[in-house]
């Protein structure tokens, strides 16, 4: 079975590291054309230390909000990736902001510090902050990282789920569902593709 025939407007979530497992947030994922929530609530950035919110970054063509981490292999698979599409289409007019809903008591790997040495290693031009509540990830329905939720110049949810069609390698993409939409937000257009299942381990709510 092809990754394309995986589009579904549910969320896979992968419980560990290495053993896939199917688990959904509480809510449920944002639906189409719905509005980002908690837009105005403020969160440390990685970045330059500063407190952001999601309607601080938002663009006037669009804005991505991606929930993502350090330690996830499928995070780190993407990551390179993410980075390049945020500091790329920031420069286009779309607001960027990366969020770790992840508690580092679990995972110290997902700890402010380790953040910030991402955010230097990845070249990265766009906020990656903490949800330190993950009640931001979880007004979202956000579920796995990474989990994209790009939204139009009017701020309506324009696309949901993964990045591309393989998170081992680039070369083997052969879907790449989360540019062809922000190729198409730019321009004023709606994705072709607006719902993509996400794969990606399991959040690790606090």
């Amino acid at each position: 079975m092809s990754f394309a025939a995986f589009t579904l407007v549910t969320t896979l979530a992968v419980g560990s590291a290495s053993s896939p497992a199917s688990a959904s947030a509480a809510t449920g994922p944002l639906s189409a054309g719905a509005p980002a929530p908690l837009a105005s609530t403020k969160m440390k950035s990685a970045l330059d230390g500063k407190l952001v919110s999601i309607a601080d970054v938002a663009g006037k063509a669009g804005t991505l909000v991606i929930f993502t981490c350090n330690h996830c292999p499928f995070a780190r698979g993407w990551e390179r990736r993410i980075a390049d599409l945020g500091n790329a289409y920031a420069k286009k007019g779309v607001g960027v902001i990366l969020i770790n809903a992840n508690d580092p008591a679990k995972y110290p790997e997902d700890g402010f510090a380790e953040m910030q040495a991402r955010v230097k290693s990845l070249g990265l031009q766009v906020p990656y902050v903490v949800d330190e509540t993950s009640n931001v990830a979880r007004a979202f329905g956000a579920s796995v990282t990474p989990e994209a939720f790009l939204f139009d110049k009017s701020g309506k949810l324009a696309y949901h789920g993964t990045i591309d069609d393989n998170h081992k390698d680039p070369a083997q993409v052969g879907k790449r569902y989360l540019k062809d939409a922000l190729e198409a937000v730019v321009v004023g257009k709606p994705p072709a593709v607006a719902e993509t299942k996400g794969i990606g381990c399991g959040i690790k709510f606090r």
